[in-house]
């Protein structure tokens, strides 16, 4: 795939970028590997005064870094401008805990003294996806800057200008030069960059097969990789839930990001007593949803960020439905310009059917009727992701049981799933491994390292 901004509403190309040659990257990975030398020794007081430089910079520009999300990847804007303003806070979080995250842990031992101290390892290496184009990147640079690691960017290749915008924002805010930079490089390159003894770590958000590759090509050199992957996430309705409240909050998890995100609600799996109920008030949400230009404020679903993800996705529609599947509301790609796919419901699923065994990467609502509270958590862990789960209820029991039953890495009752900087973020099964954000983030890519003193 070239390395190109192509406006999804449009499907124009903006600008295109010469993938960086060999010595360029040889260039990049030298200059990395020398910053780190002196990065390691500056102060968690200094990193963190860059780490606020950069939110303070996030936010004066945040119209222009917004509109840049929306154009590359059709980010509705007042979408857009919530993740910069996200940014922004990962920035200011780990300022003010990261010291305290790595401070040496006092251990009782035989020993006059011992104690963990939390050391960085030096340049580690993002893969990145497109669909949360600032979001993802900060939060791994963050907490990685403020341990004294340096940070490699490898984007998604459409959009370009952001992850360049990025690396300019933490170079005016004063971080050292080589302490963080974009290569604008093809997936291609990425695993002759990981094998270099340069390159410490790697983490990866995106495809359960990029995961696997990534994974595959570190182990060959034994480096340390945090994955986060694709997500099927149950939005589980029990029959004493708020049922207004989770047609609403069901109609935003599912239409984050025009419904590209792995933590969207794509399974939605409603008891029977209450399936009559919840579908007709999860119909009426979607119907009132504004479909059209990302770059207007009362847009609620902008185009999806490439035509082979609407060609996908659509293929998947059909094929449900050729099977038996109903089309609840929406169901075809608009036929305006753009890759503009409608907000749509499907129920009825017959097994064995992509809506019953594949990630739905869209504005498309998967809905499932079952018994009970045992059916539902047999079908939300009938999958081998395990990202997150949504699940409403009013009865402390289920609660406590959907807690404890749900193999997945986050459960929230009665709230959409969201990752924030003060809990740990990932998931089980083939959505990945290791943690980001709060302090298991920070210490995901240093050395602990045991000392004692006789």
């Amino acid at each position: 795939m070239a390395i190109a901004t192509v406006n999804p509403a449009t499907g124009q190309i903006v600008r295109a970028f010469e993938p960086m040659a060999a010595d360029g990257i040889e260039t990049a990975l030298a200059r990395a590997d020398a910053a780190f030398d002196k990065y390691r020794h500056t102060t968690f007081d200094r990193r963190a005064a860059w780490l606020r430089a950069a939110a303070d910079l996030l936010e004066r520009d945040l119209d222009r870094y917004a509109a840049l999300m929306t154009l590359e990847m059709g980010k509705p804007v007042k979408q857009a401008i919530a993740e910069v303003q996200k940014c922004a806070l990962v920035c200011r979080y780990y300022a003010e805990r990261g010291a305290e995250f790595l401070a040496d842990e006092a251990i009782s031992t035989a020993a006059t003294h011992s104690f963990i101290s939390y050391q960085p390892i030096g340049a580690v290496l993002a893969v990145m996806p497109w669909n949360f184009p600032f979001w993802q990147v900060f939060r791994f640079a963050a907490p990685n800057l403020m341990a004294g690691n340096v940070g490699l960017l490898k984007h998604a290749s459409n959009v370009p200008q952001c992850a360049l915008a990025i690396a300019d924002i933490l170079r005016e805010a004063g971080f050292p030069e080589g302490a963080f930079q974009t290569l604008l490089v093809g997936a291609s390159q990425v695993e002759a960059i990981l094998s270099d003894p340069r390159v410490k770590a790697a983490t990866l958000t995106g495809s359960e097969p990029a995961g696997a590759s990534l994974a595959a090509a570190a182990g060959k050199q034994i480096k340390k990789t945090v994955l986060e992957l694709g997500g099927s996430d149950p939005f589980v309705v029990l029959a004493s839930a708020n049922l207004k409240a989770a047609a609403a909050k069901g109609t935003t998890a599912r239409m984050l990001n025009s419904g590209q995100s792995c933590i969207a609600a794509k399974r939605f799996i409603v008891v029977e007593p209450v399936a009559d109920e919840f579908q007709q008030l999860l119909v009426e949400q979607f119907a009132r949803l504004q479909v059209g230009d990302p770059t207007l404020m009362s847009t609620d679903v902008g185009p999806l960020a490439t035509a082979s993800i609407m060609d996908e996705l659509d293929a998947q529609v059909s094929a449900t439905v050729a099977a038996g599947a109903t089309i609840l509301i929406g169901g075809k790609p608009d036929e305006h310009p753009g890759n503009y796919y409608p907000p749509t419901i499907l129920c009825d699923i017959p097994p064995d059917t992509p809506a019953a065994t594949e990630e739905f990467f869209g504005p498309v609502a998967l809905l499932h009727r079952v018994p009970d509270f045992d059916a539902a958590m047999k079908l939300a862990n009938a999958t081998p992701l395990g990202l997150g789960a949504s699940v409403w209820t009013g009865d402390y029991r289920e609660r406590e049981r959907a807690i404890a039953e749900l193999d997945v890495g986050a459960v929230f009752v009665n709230e959409l799933v969201k990752s924030d900087p003060r809990l740990p973020f990932g998931g089980t099964k083939r959505s990945g491994y290791g943690r980001e954000l709060s302090r298991e983030g920070i210490r995901e890519f240093v050395n602990l390292k045991t000392i004692w003193i006789a």
